[in-house]
């Protein structure tokens, strides 16, 4: 993480319950929401990069048809980086590109879902367990617990936001922990998919259950140095979300 980036925080609330007194947790500021999203200078990546947040946050609905002419209107652009930005999220598996009919926002099957979340059990595993192999520096771990302890409020949207902003940093922030860009990268990709999923639960007035408990484990085999124990620990938290996920989109197609 570059030295000007951590001199910038962003405060988000956190919340144990009813009634709870609000703290202030700071997180690295590019850790936002969309901590997945890069800062870039050229019209064709602001336009890839805003098409990108619309359709993780649900601006725009899976299966929902994209003109050319819509998206350059919304972006403020011409034809072109919108066809490039088309491209783009069409290889991360975001939009579908259909030739002579247009864009279309690309539903998650339920296989699909299935598979991402193998995926990132396997590589967020093997993150937990190359952590727990090198150690970790007190101060980052610390840090880590108390991104990984923010809460939500049931049926409280921005509370909800505030959260995936944390969990996103508290999962990029554990491969941060590898030293090792290549799994690094494959986390943040992978968020992108996660954040869209999170944000579509909320359209369905989906919460869950905090899952605080679940990473301060994690956090707990990586100080022990318990390799295995943290590979297992990230694996069972995975997975539990998933059976979650899972179940609410047998019953739905927002996804």
């Amino acid at each position: 993480m570059k030295a000007n980036s951590d001199k910038s925080r962003r405060r988000v609330s956190k919340r144990t319950g009813p009634g709870a007194r609000t703290t202030k947790l700071s997180i690295p500021a590019r850790l936002t929401i969309h901590a997945t999203l890069r800062e870039s200078s050229s019209l064709g990546d602001r336009v890839y990069q805003a098409l990108k947040k619309d359709i993780i946050t649900g601006v725009f609905q899976s299966g929902e048809p994209l003109s050319e002419k819509l998206l350059a209107r919304r972006y403020r652009g011409s034809r072109t980086p919108v066809r490039e930005a088309a491209v783009r999220l069409q290889a991360e598996n975001l939009l579908r590109v259909v030739p002579n009919r247009g864009y279309f926002v690309k539903h998650i099957t339920v296989n699909e879902l299935i598979e991402l979340y193998e995926y990132r059990a396997a590589l967020e595993g093997a993150c937990a367990e190359l952590a727990a192999q090198k150690g970790a520096d007190q101060t980052v771990l610390e840090e880590l617990a108390r991104v990984g302890e923010v809460h939500f409020q049931q049926d409280d949207r921005a509370s909800y936001e505030a959260f995936i902003v944390a969990d996103t940093a508290f999962h990029i922030g554990l491969a941060q922990l590898t030293r090792n860009q290549l799994l690094l990268q494959a986390v943040r990709d992978v968020r992108c998919q996660m954040e869209r999923i999170m944000y579509a639960a909320m359209d369905l007035q989906y919460y869950g259950e905090s899952p605080a408990h679940e990473h301060a484990g994690v956090l707990e085999a990586i100080r022990d140095r318990d390799p295995l124990r943290a590979r297992q620990l990230i694996q069972e938290h995975i997975f539990i979300s998933k059976d979650k996920v899972l179940q609410l989109a047998s019953n739905s197609r927002v996804l």
